[in-house]
């Protein structure tokens, strides 16, 4: 029985031989980088090519269709809806009828400024015709004057100075007769003209009991139906009743919140495209206008597009998606986003050479995208540069690349 402690010192001896040659072959795979191998210590990393690509910065805003132009339509005068042929949807053309009101006592103002009107037309007729006849009157009297006169000059003593200073003072009332008679005229003349402007005045509120659509669009709402008592839009003191509400949907705007750090950067006249997602579809618009200020309140600025819809397919009130173009380069040395490291004002790229070998370069750079970064100096085209796995990485180390699409 004493050969049995000397075995079990063995058994332990070996048991503690093999725990520590697998400790040691753990800790030295451990020990190795990612993705190198047993025979090295090479790396492999993932890289990307800097190449020459189009580059663009751009905001999406969302806004929504609203009319190109929506008004209330008012009547002009007071009075009763006498017809009103239209309803909601229809579609106008500009000075197409939308109803006729009914004022009896306007017919009346019509009729009384027509008949002024040609009464002082007669009075006027009258009054050329004594200016006419006070000055034939004039020129006989003046005739007569002359001649008394010539003759007392050739022959004095023979015609009275009685009948001479006779004959001039009726050439004196002649012409006081001709300047009363022209005076006349021009006030009749003056008459004729308020009268004229008064009959104006009746036809026009006349012709405003035709109420016409102001531009084409659609009847987006009625108010008012056939009898209604309507109050004049212009001259009522009380809340006038409109008659329909129109809206142009040829063409439609789409007011945008463009925030304060790209409001420099909208150009108007640039066409953009515009994304309904109610529909899926996309659609041309042009940026028309902007308040060139910024709201104090939200810090945006109120931008408007002008978007045709000939079709109708837009419908105001839906909501659209605008990208807008706030700079762009094109064809361009650029390399991705997640290959710059640093900051704004020192930053740097990882290069592997044609050796394999890691450099650590400084880049100037330009416009950033979501996914890529203009670099205008420090990198050449075709130069592969690291896009990941950068912190086990050093200058001068050998490594081998993986290109990432």
């Amino acid at each position: 029985m004493g050969f049995r402690p000397a075995i079990l010192v063995v058994f332990l001896a070996m048991l503690f031989t093999t725990a520590c040659g697998h400790g040691a072959a753990g800790d030295e795979e451990a020990a190795r980088p990612s993705g190198s191998s047993k025979n090295g210590n090479t790396v492999t990393v993932a890289t990307s090519v800097a190449a020459r690509r189009d580059l663009s910065k751009s905001l999406t805003v969302t806004g929504e269709l609203i009319p190109f132009q929506e008004v209330e339509v008012m009547s002009k005068v007071a009075g009763y809806v006498e017809r009103i042929v239209v309803d909601v949807g229809d579609s106008l053309k500009q000075g197409q009828l939308i109803a006729t009101l009914e004022v009896p006592e306007m017919k009346d103002d019509v009729t009384r400024a027509a008949a002024s009107y040609q009464r002082f037309r007669a009075e006027v007729a009258r009054s050329r015709q004594e200016v006419q006849r006070a000055k034939a009157q004039q020129r006989m009297t003046k005739l007569t004057y002359d001649r008394l006169a010539d003759v007392q000059k050739a022959q004095p003593g023979l015609v009275a100075q009685q009948e001479v200073d006779d004959a001039q003072g009726r050439n004196q009332i002649a012409e006081a007769q001709v300047a009363a008679a022209e005076s006349a005229l021009a006030v009749a003349e003056e008459q004729i003209k308020v009268t004229e402007a008064e009959r104006t005045k009746a036809e026009t509120l006349m012709r405003y009991t035709r109420v016409t659509a102001p531009f084409d669009g659609v009847v987006t709402k009625r108010y008012a139906n056939n009898g209604a008592m309507i109050q004049s839009g212009v001259g009522s003191q009380t809340q006038a009743m409109p008659l329909v509400r129109l809206s142009q949907h040829s063409r439609l705007r789409l007011i945008l919140p463009v925030p304060e750090s790209a409001a420099g950067m909208i150009e108007r006249g640039s066409t953009v495209e515009v994304l309904v997602p109610s529909l899926n579809r996309t659609f041309k618009g042009t940026v028309t206008r902007t308040t060139n200020q910024v709201d104090t309140a939200t810090r945006t600025m109120h931008t408007e597009l002008d978007i045709p819809n000939p079709n109708g397919q837009l419908i105001p009130g839906m909501y659209a998606e605008v990208s807008l173009v706030l700079a762009g380069s094109a064809n361009t040395l650029a390399v991705p986003l997640n290959a710059i490291v640093g900051t704004d004002a020192k930053k740097a790229v990882l290069v592997v050479n044609s050796q394999g070998v890691v450099e650590n370069r400084p880049v100037t750079t330009g416009l950033e995208t979501a996914d890529f970064v203009e670099v205008r100096r420090g990198v050449s085209e075709g130069e592969q540069v690291v896009v990941g796995g950068r912190s086990q990485l050093r200058a001068g180390q050998k490594v081998q690349t993986k290109v990432t699409p």
